[in-house]
Parts: C-alpha cells; structure tokens; sequence
C-alpha cells in the first residue's frame, strides 16, 4: 500500500488533499511544515510527497533539498504562485511535478496515481532488464542504477527514466512533447519548460561540463538526443 505524506501549512489544503486522496489502497500521513516532513520521513517509509513550496520553519524548496540527498521517491509541488520561476526552480532541485493552487481535484488524483504507477513500477520505457553503456555512462536497468565513468550517479525517477529511453535509442531525436506523453503519461500540452528543466539537470549530474554536453544533446528546433558513437 503506498504511502503518501502530504506538507502544507494551511490545515485546510492538508485536510481538502486527504478528501480528494481518499483511497483504500492509500496510506496518508501530514506534515504542516517542512521539518515535520523531513523527520517523518526518517520514521516512516513514504513512496509520495505532495509538498508547498511557501511555508514556516522549513520551506518546500529547503526541505526536499534535504530529502533528495536521501530519497528518489516522487515529489509534487504546490504553489501558489502561477511564475514559471518557482516552477523551474522545483524542478531544478530535484522536484517531479508541479501542481498550481488553486487546483483541481482530479488533476490531483490523476498526477499522483501517474507518478506512483512510474515509481513503483517505473512503467514506460522500451528498455528491458540489463545495461546500457555509451561512452562513459552505464545505465544498469535490473539494478535502476546510473554511472558516469565509474562513479555513481544518484538520479530522480524522473530523471532516470528519460535517461533510459534517449539511451535506449541513441541517436535518435526526441521532441519535448514525446519525452514528456513517453516518461510523464499523459498528453503534452505546454510541458516545454518541464522537460528542459529536467534536461538540464539530467545533465548537471552526468555531464562533466553541462554547457558542453557530450551526451545529451539538443537538436535546435526539434528536441533531445542522446549522442552514439565513441566519438564523444
């Protein structure tokens, strides 16, 4: 049974989010702060934060940094702020999604089973059991693990997941729309943004200069490769 903790300090989103999450097959714990998140998760074995970006103590932001230097599980984010800005910078830290107050409750529901299903599963994806290596990085598909010249690499689901399918098709040219309906699920409609961010910081993690990429490159216009060849 997934276990989900919902963070926010306003008791009435936390209580609204538990209504719309109602689910026998869910597990639903709170937090109202960023620090109760952050212990809770040492105590309990969360498969899903749903997490405000603005609040006491620890903010969102702060608070899934923390996280991420221990966990790879799905992290939503709610805000309540429209800017692309707050967006990009979640994304940037290691955030899977983002979800704009106010909301809609299915959007919600249907966001959540998306990245549970891709967690728990890691559905999508053409590759089968066994490694991928180009050049010096090495995606071991049994193991869910990555790395680049030897040294592991801690990657995101997220992040993983669009490795995994450039990489199991070198060469070939992915659009941001096909990236994001392949590893999210769902239809494309102005996920631009999303997968650039996260393009980035796939890159950050396993390119040794990120402003000039050996592996994953963009085609100007089109969208995202990962580079064949030893010529790298």
């Amino acid at each position: 049974m997934p276990n989900i903790l919902i963070c926010d300090d306003e008791r009435d989103i936390v209580n609204a989010l538990k209504i719309y999450l109602s689910d026998p097959d869910y597990w639903l714990f709170e937090a109202y702060n960023g620090a109760q998140a952050v212990e809770l998760m040492e105590r309990e074995e969360i498969h899903l934060i749903l997490m405000d970006i603005m609040m006491p103590e620890l903010d969102g932001i702060s608070a899934m940094a923390k996280i991420r230097t221990r966990s790879n599980i799905p992290i939503i984010l709610l805000t309540a702020k429209s800017e692309d800005t707050d967006k990009i910078l979640g994304l940037n830290v290691g955030a899977d999604d983002y979800i704009t107050k106010p909301f809609n409750p299915l959007e919600v529901c249907a966001r959540v089973r998306s990245q549970l299903r891709r967690y728990l599963k890691l559905g999508g994806g053409s590759c089968g059991p066994g490694v991928l290596s180009i050049g010096g990085v090495e995606l071991n598909d049994e193991a869910k693990s990555v790395s680049v010249d030897g040294d592991p690499v801690s990657l995101t689901r997220t992040e993983y997941e669009i490795l995994r399918l450039l990489m199991t098709n070198p060469g070939r040219v992915y659009s941001p729309k096909e990236i994001y309906q392949t590893v999210w699920k769902e239809k494309p409609f102005g996920t631009d943004n999303t997968v650039a961010v996260h393009i980035r910081h796939l890159r950050e993690k396993i390119e040794l200069d990120p402003a000039q990429p050996r592996y994953i490159k963009v085609i100007f216009g089109q969208g995202y490769k990962f580079e064949k060849g030893r010529s790298l």
